[in-house]
């Protein structure tokens, strides 16, 4: 009985074996198949029992799609293994690891999903604007493409400036240069030589601004007349010339000896220039007190006027010929200047300078405007050409022209006049100015004195300045005396 017992058992081992071997044999057709399924490190999961396997999952494992499923088997070259039940084989790492992860219990690995949820939720990329002064882009650098414009069209403006005024004082020259040559023995001097040379051209100061000397004249020390062009090279004047025009000037200045002009002051140009004139210059103040008088009892144009010392210099002066060239060229004259006291503009005598009266020289002042308000053009200034006519009869008509008696005594007194009055303005200020001679003299000598070293000398120069005190009061107080008794 107890043998039966054993043997039942031994009987159902041997049954199950070639069983069991068939089973596999059948799943594994080759060797290397059993060799792959053996070394694979996650076999032992297959033994587990499916009714734990059951309890512990509680989401089937992901499966692959059967379209994408040959793709990766023959990219990755994985093996597979069909079950007896139907179900999919062993799959790549990552599934492997999720389907691990999925059989352990959810409240053992709390939030897990909650990490791959925010992970999942992530807010996106956001792409800012850059700002427009970092962007490297045409707009950023308007301000300099500003600038290198600015100064581009300043460097036009200048050289086409600067060319335009050097025509127009060629221009000028070429037409006055027969009439000048033939009324001065040197013509053009820059006074770089010692000796005078006629160099034959204009002298240019700057760019707006042309000087031509001439001298080697009868009763004529020397002339200098001056082209004084708008600022054509200076990109703002020409802008500010568009609020303001202004336009061109020819200024001449002549210089006559001492014996070639009487005593007298005569100015004629329009109202506006004489009245400023009269305020700013020194002798048209001094010696022409009274309003500009109109020029219509000679034939002038209403918007002339006349400045004279005295109606017998106006009637000298203003002949037919004169009357003739100003009546023509009107709107050219700004004005016409001739003074035998002139010394420039008022001067302020200012505290240390010598008080005297200003150095006067005999000048005939002209100042021609050049038609055209600054569009002039070179035929312009070859129009100035019978003004300068008008200069050489000017130079020769004050020559000749001489006063009366009666003039000249009233020229005199108005000279005399004019001097008593400056020292008259001036005496409080020359008192003090020797008042403080006087203070600097005593304190140089009492400064000597205390130098002295030898005591005894010391006393004997204290005693001599005393000594000349005394004296100054003495002779003072002898003056008063006399004074009184020439009162009685």
């Amino acid at each position: 009985m107890r043998s039966a017992r054993l043997l039942v058992p031994a009987l159902l081992l041997l049954l199950a074996f070639p069983v069991s071997r068939g089973r596999y044999n059948d799943d594994f057709d080759d060797g290397e198949d059993i060799a792959d399924f053996d070394d694979n490190d996650f076999a032992e999961f297959e033994d587990m029992n499916d009714d734990q396997a059951a309890e512990a999952e509680t989401a089937p494992p992901p499966r692959a799609s059967p379209s994408s499923q040959p793709e990766e088997e023959e990219d990755e070259d994985e093996a597979t293994v069909e079950l007896e039940d139907g179900l999919d084989g062993f799959e790549d790492s990552e599934a492997q690891d999720q389907d691990m992860y999925s059989k352990y219990d959810q409240e053992e690995f709390e939030g897990i999903g909650d990490v791959e949820k925010g992970h999942s939720m992530k807010d996106p990329l956001i792409i800012h604007t850059v700002p427009a002064h970092l962007q490297n882009s045409w707009e950023s650098y308007y301000m300099e493409i500003l600038m290198v414009t600015g100064l581009l069209a300043y460097i036009m403006n200048y050289l086409i400036g600067k060319n335009k005024n050097s025509r127009l004082a060629q221009a000028w020259f070429n037409s006055h240069k027969e009439l000048l040559e033939s009324n001065f023995a040197l013509v053009g001097d820059d006074g770089t030589s010692k000796d005078a040379v006629s160099t034959g051209k204009l002298n240019q100061e700057n760019e707006h601004i042309y000087n031509l000397w001439c001298s080697g004249r009868v009763c004529c020390e020397g002339m200098l007349i001056q082209l004084k062009f708008l600022k054509r090279q200076d990109l703002l004047n020409v802008l500010a010339r568009m609020m303001r025009p202004v336009g061109d000037q020819v200024q001449i200045k002549v210089t006559l000896n001492e014996d070639d002009m009487d005593t007298f002051v005569f100015a004629v140009g329009t109202k506006k220039v004489m009245a400023k004139l009269q305020k700013e210059m020194q002798d048209l103040s001094e010696f022409c007190g009274d309003k500009p008088k109109s020029g219509a009892k000679f034939g002038l144009p209403d918007s002339l006027s006349i400045l004279s010392e005295m109606g017998e210099v106006t009637d000298g002066v203003m002949d037919n010929k004169m009357v003739h060239y100003i009546t023509n060229n009107a709107e050219k004259i700004e004005s016409i200047h001739f003074s035998d006291q002139f010394s420039g503009p008022k001067v302020m005598q200012e505290e240390g300078q010598p008080l005297k009266l200003p150095e006067t020289k005999r000048t005939l002042l002209f100042t021609f405007n050049v038609p055209g308000m600054g569009n002039t053009s070179p035929k312009d200034m070859e129009s100035l050409l019978p003004l300068m006519n008008m200069v050489i009869y000017s130079i020769d008509k004050v020559k000749k022209l001489r006063l009366n008696r009666e003039g000249k005594m009233k020229a005199d007194r108005n000279r005399a006049r004019v001097e008593e009055n400056f020292l008259k303005q001036t005496h409080a200020q020359r008192q003090e100015a020797a008042q403080t001679r006087r203070e600097e003299k005593k304190r140089a000598e009492k400064e000597r004195i205390m130098s002295e070293e030898d005591p005894e000398r010391q006393r004997r120069l204290e005693e001599a300045a005393q000594r000349r005190e005394q004296k100054k009061i003495e002779k003072k107080q002898m003056k008063m005396k006399q004074i009184k008794v020439k009162a009685m």
